[in-house]
């Protein structure tokens, strides 16, 4: 009798965001006040925020399983926001104390054009209880008590890993980002940045990324970018020669692709194979907050569920082509998140969920 050999079985998507979690206080204003002026609002969310945080949110909205690594404490915000992640299905690994909390941010969306406004803390100024006056855990440390940069502070961050097939780090918490992703890369897991900003220390992480999205506004502290927004001449300058640029200077830097968001323009991709653009759709504008953490969510998402494909870590080619791919399915999801309120708006249509999950390879 012939020998029968079972097919491998695919890998289940599963999701790693490690970094920021935020509680977010939107309200939506006829226009953004002035100086010593009050406004009305027309409503008013309290919501999970971070671009971790609502990358997994993303995730499993989109019918895949996310994990998320994080600093959320036990304080009575902390609290808040970890009962609203695991309601959308998000499991949480918490590094920080009992008495830390995140970091809250209020956002102003104008009504007539979707803009946002946004007063935050990052990282590195997180509120806690008694900050400054104790150790605690460093729940707004992007080094942790006694951590060296780059170092390990905790075994759970191997534990962490187990059966994922894609992670997401947006830059923040770099004392857990930057193991995380060194693991997942011998690991063979492909690693995602969602590069909002340069924040101190990103080279070592970058190091590390296989993919890197860049935000319109990202730049580099010295050398390609380093104008930002207001010194270039247009959306055909940033997309142009200083966005190339750009784009190379970070692919310099570990990732093998690079790509560049534009809010409603084409998002512009460099890697080994040339250049690329990839078309965003247009839709009637009703809220850009969260949009950049949604396009980076269904990137990585997309990019674990075809995690089984790759030929082998590493592999520019094979990168290139599932970034691609995952980009033009990410700008679809990134697109009707504009055309609802919040980051999680969207998900409120839920054929357009059902829509979005059949689309993605499985």
């Amino acid at each position: 009798m012939a020998a029968t050999y079972a097919a491998p079985v695919p890998p289940s998507p599963l999701v790693l965001a490690c970094g920021l979690t935020t509680l977010d206080v939107r309200q939506t204003v006829d226009r953004v006040p002035g100086p010593d002026e009050k406004v009305v609002a027309r409503d008013l969310a309290v919501e999970v925020g971070g671009p971790a945080a609502n990358a997994a949110t993303t995730c499993t909205a989109l019918g895949v399983r996310a994990r998320l690594l994080t600093r959320v404490g036990g304080a009575a915000v902390g609290r808040i926001a970890g009962e609203d992640l695991a309601r959308h299905g998000v499991q949480v690994l918490d590094l920080a104390g009992p008495d830390d909390a995140p970091a809250v941010s209020t956002v102003l969306v104008t009504a007539a054009t979707g803009q946002r406004a946004v007063a935050s803390v990052n990282a590195t100024l997180a509120t806690r209880p008694g900050a400054g006056s104790g150790a605690g855990s460093g729940a707004g440390s992007d080094a942790g008590p006694g951590a060296a940069p780059g170092s390990r502070p905790d075994a759970r961050l191997d534990a962490a890993l187990d059966g994922v097939t894609a992670v997401l780090v947006d830059g923040h918490h770099l004392d857990l980002a930057v193991p995380v992703a060194a693991t997942a890369r011998a690991r063979g897991v492909v690693v995602v940045l969602d590069g909002g900003s340069w924040k101190p220390g990103l080279e070592r992480l970058l190091a590390h990324v296989d993919v890197a999205v860049l935000s319109a506004d990202f730049r580099l502290p010295d050398g390609p970018g380093r104008e930002g927004r207001e010194g270039r001449e247009g959306r055909e300058g940033r997309e142009g020669r200083d966005g190339a640029d750009l784009l190379e200077a970070v692919r310099a830097l570990g990732p093998a692709v690079a790509a560049q968001s534009h809010g409603e323009g084409a998002v512009e991709v460099r890697s080994a194979a040339g250049a690329q653009h990839v078309t965003v759709p247009p839709v009637a504008v009703v809220d850009t907050l969260g949009a950049g953490d949604v396009l980076h969510g269904a990137t990585v998402a997309w990019l674990a569920c075809v995690a089984g494909r790759r030929e082998a870590p590493g592999d520019g080619g094979s990168e290139a082509l599932d970034a691609f791919d995952a980009l033009r399915f990410a700008v679809t999801v990134a697109s009707a998140s504009c055309a609802a309120p919040g980051a999680r708006g969207w998900t409120a249509d839920a054929g357009a969920v059902d829509r979005f999950r059949a689309a993605l390879p499985r």
